[in-house]
C-alpha cells in the first residue's frame, strides 16, 4: 500500500488521487458531523463549497423529487448561516433531526476537502469518531490518500493528529507492505505525541476559535474516539452509508 497524507486540499493536484481511496478528515467539525449524521440515519449528505451553492443545490434537490425538503447545514466562522436548518455541531445531528433526511452541507474547510478528493476511486469521511473502522475499511487497498481539510488553507494540528492516528491504525492492520510518504510519517509522529482528547483539541487553532464563539462543548464530542463503526462514503459527490 502507498499511504499518503496531504496537510491541506491545496496540496492535491490533478491526477494525484487517480485510482486511490481518499480519506477526508476535518475533525473540527465537518467530518465529525458527517459521521454522526450517517450513524444516526441521515439518508444522504451533499457537500457544497459555498453557501450560495448549498442554497442552489437544496432548491434543485427539492424540485427533483417529492418528499421532505433537504436540510441546509453548516457554518461560516463556526456559526450557522442565516436561513440554515442546522449548524455544524455533532450534537445537532441526532436521529430525531436527521433520520431519513437528505442534508446539504457547506463548511469553511471540510467541504472544500471533499471537492479536492472527488476524483479518487472512492472517498471516505473520517474523524476520531470512526478512525478504527476506517482503518479496517482501507487495510487492503493499494493506494490510500488522506486529505486533511486544514484551516484557512493552512496546516491544522487537529486534522494532522487524526491523520496520524489513522496512519498508525492502518500500519497495524494492513494486509501487505505499507509505504508511507513523508506526510504520513510526520502525521504518525505527531499522533505519538498527542492523544485524543478535548484538551488536545482545545489547544489547536481550530479548537480555540470554537471556544471563542461559545461552542467549546463540541470539542468533547469531536474527541470521542471510535464512537461509531460506520464508514461514510462519497459516490458521485453524495455521501451515504456504505453500499451493500
Amino acid at each position: 500500500m502507498l499511504l499518503r497524507v496531504y496537510a491541506t486540499p491545496r496540496e492535491v493536484h490533478a491526477g494525484d488521487l487517480a485510482g486511490a481511496t481518499a480519506v477526508v478528515i476535518d475533525v473540527v467539525r465537518a467530518t465529525s458531523c458527517i459521521v454522526e449524521a450517517i450513524a444516526n440515519g441521515a439518508a444522504a449528505i451533499h457537500p457544497a463549497v459555498s453557501v450560495e451553492e448549498a442554497a442552489r443545490l437544496r432548491t434543485t434537490l427539492d424540485g427533483a423529487a417529492a418528499g421532505t425538503r433537504p436540510l441546509l447545514c453548516g457554518e461560516r466562522g463556526g456559526i450557522r448561516p442565516d436561513g440554515f436548518d442546522l449548524g455544524n455541531s455533532p450534537a445537532e445531528f441526532t436521529t430525531a433531526a436527521v433520520g431519513g433526511r437528505t442534508l446539504v452541507m457547506t463548511t469553511t474547510n471540510g467541504t472544500k476537502a471533499f471537492a479536492a478528493a472527488a476524483d479518487a476511486h472512492r472517498v471516505i469521511a473520517a474523524s476520531f469518531l470512526n478512525q478504527r473502522a476506517v482503518a479496517d475499511a482501507v487495510r487492503s487497498e493499494r493506494s490510500v490518500a488522506v486529505v486533511c481539510a486544514g484551516r484557512k488553507g493552512r496546516f491544522a494540528l487537529d486534522d494532522a493528529v487524526c491523520a496520524g492516528h489513522l496512519v498508525r491504525a492502518v500500519l497495524d492492520r494492513a494486509t501487505g507492505t505499507v509505504i508511507p510518504d513523508d506526510g504520513a510519517v510526520a502525521a504518525a509522529d505527531l499522533a505519538g505525541r498527542h492523544g485524543v482528547s478535548a484538551e488536545m483539541l482545545s489547544g489547536t487553532a481550530a479548537g480555540r476559535a470554537l471556544v471563542e464563539v461559545g461552542l467549546g462543548a463540541d470539542l468533547a464530542l469531536c474527541a470521542q474516539a471510535d464512537r461509531h463503526q460506520i464508514v461514510p462514503m462519497m459516490y458521485d459527490r453524495v455521501i451515504t452509508a456504505p453500499h451493500g
